[in-house]
């Protein structure tokens, strides 16, 4: 896990970018109905968690440079030994002092009659508008009593500032610690891949094969990082397919798309295999097309290149070999001019990733693409998507969509694929299930 003193780095380095004059407003997520009485699992907030480590919700931190009592303060639940046995362990103002490091706390309930005065005299407001209608609301009442006594000497802020102009940079560089809890994230997603592999059969429903991914998560202690996508035959067409209900069909092949979250940090990963653990000749022929494509991207992804180069290596061999395969008509360069290419495939071939599985952070600073640095962690996940209804294809190419994915680690040297434990030669991946 993370040392709580990594956390009190990020907080004082967070606030000498925000300055002396500023005040830093962070709340903790809300809990959410699922339905009537009963709600979903609780997340932390991920900046909040980022800063804090503090699990807990109906919390607040404020972060108020220079202030001489204390610059770190957590406003968060009292200790209530009725509801701690209803609902668990709270740590309370006294906890949130000794085990998390904040330099003093306060009961929830006094945060109106508290938070004002820490805003009072400074000059820059630094939160997340827009986040959270309801705080957004609260927070405004906070400043608009700050201006009601002007006339009494008070000086309110003038300038409210989104926070994630500071924060979200700050949380595109992992730590060793972080990058440890990523390594675990990707080693359990893996794992739950190869069980995936080995456990599907012909005649499997596709929530069934999900049972397997959801059992290796719970089993480490993670969750699902977002929701399992697990498609077969042209299911694996639609992108963001949720229904997981479908028969699987012998001669199909299964394209499944699941992360687990470790200690609030996501893996994402996909592959992709035969429902009867052999691949066709135009799946393979695809899937070969896609496994080159991945590889040219992972290649791409070293200091110093922009961030789009490595898609740009996936589209380039993307569209090489639909053209070898005769799915693309004409040069190589008119292809890629006319982007034919995205009539199969149609996303990009990364994301930044982190405590979200879309982490935050720009992909371009100035106009121009962002380039990648040492610990920046980015998802390569090329693909390829021929729907059963795709006009003027082959019908022996239809109804096959193909995504192979793992997560990369920026290094100084070679990239760092962290994911690499799940197969994903087809060779290895029909010997895995040969073996079943």
């Amino acid at each position: 896990m993370i040392d709580r003193k990594e956390f009190s780095r990020r907080r004082r380095q967070l606030m000498r970018m925000a300055g002396r004059d500023a005040i830093v407003i962070v709340p903790a997520a809300p809990e959410h109905l699922r339905n009537n009485d009963a709600h979903y699992p609780y997340r932390q907030d991920s900046d909040f968690h980022y800063l804090t480590g503090f699990g807990e919700p109906e919390a607040v931190l404020a972060l108020v440079p220079g202030r001489a009592q204390g610059e770190t303060i957590l406003f968060c639940r009292e200790r209530d030994r009725t509801r701690e046995q209803w609902d668990g362990y709270r740590a309370g103002q006294e906890g949130a002092v000794a085990d998390f490091g904040m330099d003093d706390a306060f009961p929830i309930e006094d945060i109106d009659d508290i938070l004002p005065g820490l805003i009072e005299g400074r000059s820059r407001v630094y939160y997340h508008f827009g986040r959270d209608s309801d705080f957004d609301l609260v927070l405004i009442g906070w400043v608009n009593s700050v201006r009601s006594q002007i006339r009494q000497g008070a000086r309110p802020p003038h300038e409210f500032v989104a926070l994630s102009h500071l924060l979200h940079d700050l949380r595109l560089y992992k730590s060793r610690a972080e990058l440890r809890l990523m390594r675990k994230s990707a080693q359990i997603g893996a794992e739950a891949h190869v069980r995936a592999m080995r456990a599907t059969r012909p005649g499997m429903n596709e929530h069934e094969v999900e049972a397997e991914l959801l059992h290796t998560f719970r089993r480490h202690g993670a969750v699902p990082s977002y929701e399992p996508i697990v498609g077969g035959g042209a299911n694996a067409c639609v992108l963001h397919y949720r229904a997981n209900n479908a028969v699987l069909a012998d001669g199909d092949l299964l394209l499944i798309d699941a992360g687990a979250e470790y200690a609030c940090y996501a893996s994402d990963i996909t592959r992709t295999f035969p429902v009867n653990g052999r691949f066709s000749p135009e799946q393979r022929a695809l899937y070969e097309v896609v496994l080159a494509a991945q590889h040219a991207a992972i290649d791409k992804v070293r200091v110093g290149k922009p961030f789009d180069v490595y898609h740009e290596a996936a589209v380039g061999t993307l569209t090489e070999g639909l053209i070898e395969l005769g799915l693309l008509k004409g040069s190589l360069a008119k292809n890629l001019a006319e982007h034919s290419y995205r009539k199969f495939y149609m996303h990009k071939t990364g994301h930044w990733l982190g405590l979200d599985v879309h982490d935050v952070g720009d992909y371009r600073v100035d106009g121009e693409f962002r380039e990648l640095e040492a610990g920046m962690v980015v998802t390569v996940e090329p693909g390829l998507y021929i729907g059963r209804d795709l006009k003027g294809v082959p019908a022996r190419w239809r109804g096959i969509g193909i995504r192979i994915e793992d997560d990369v680690v920026v290094t100084n040297g070679d990239p760092e694929v962290i994911s690499a434990a799940a197969p994903k030669d087809p060779d290895d991946i029909e010997a895995l299930m040969g073996s079943r």
